[in-house]
């Protein structure tokens, strides 16, 4: 019971939450509580989950920002090994935040999970020399269901942290690199995707 901590409306945006679970530790390693519905019912967060996704990336790999059209999922996403800098984008068209982008790091050792509703695009640049991602789905996957927004669009604006390149009108990797040299390195569908004013509404 009580074993998380909730920031609710992370960044000022509403459904958006930052979970810190209670982590018990000593000598030996550690223990912790990745999910009790109990504990989130009683944070008001009453969402159920249908399905685990686990993926792994190396330095320098965007993915995102995706969303899906007419099966939207919410999303509990973590990192279990590495680093990772989480955007979640507002897209719910009766927002008063629509447009706008929250970001957060996700490490191994900060254990922070990021839950992101339905209506947002979601994607991740990773930082550390490999990553691997894990997050809980409140749908199942549908193929052909997906959809994107543009990773660099700049009337989104969000500041990816280590990443350096001039905009040059696409979504494109060309260009851009890690601070340590380290391209930046995207799938050919997402260096496709347009920007906020072409994308759809929720």
């Amino acid at each position: 019971m009580g074993q998380i901590k909730v920031e609710k409306n992370a960044g000022g945006i509403k459904g958006l939450c930052v979970i810190e679970p209670t982590v018990h530790g000593d000598a030996r390693g550690y223990f912790m509580e990745t999910y009790n519905q109990q504990d989130m019912h009683e944070e008001g967060l009453d969402m159920v989950f249908v399905q685990d996704n686990q993926s792994c990336s190396t330095k320098g790999v965007l993915r995102g920002l995706h969303f899906q059209k007419e099966f939207p999922q919410g999303k509990l996403v973590r990192v279990i090994k590495g680093s990772v800098f989480d955007v979640a984008v507002d897209l719910r068209s009766d927002s008063d935040t629509y447009g706008k982008w929250f970001g957060i790091e996700l490490t191994e050792e900060n254990k922070k999970q990021f839950y992101i509703p339905e209506g947002f695009a979601h994607g991740f640049l990773v930082l550390s020399d490999v990553a691997e991602f894990c997050y809980k789905c409140t749908d199942f996957y549908h193929p052909g269901d997906e959809g994107g927004l543009a990773w660099n669009d700049p009337e989104i604006g969000i500041e990816w942290p280590e990443l350096v390149g001039d905009y040059q009108g696409t979504a494109s990797a060309e260009g851009y690199q890690l601070k340590d040299g380290t391209p930046l390195n995207l799938s050919d569908k997402d260096q496709l995707w347009v920007g906020l004013k072409d994308t759809s509404k929720f």
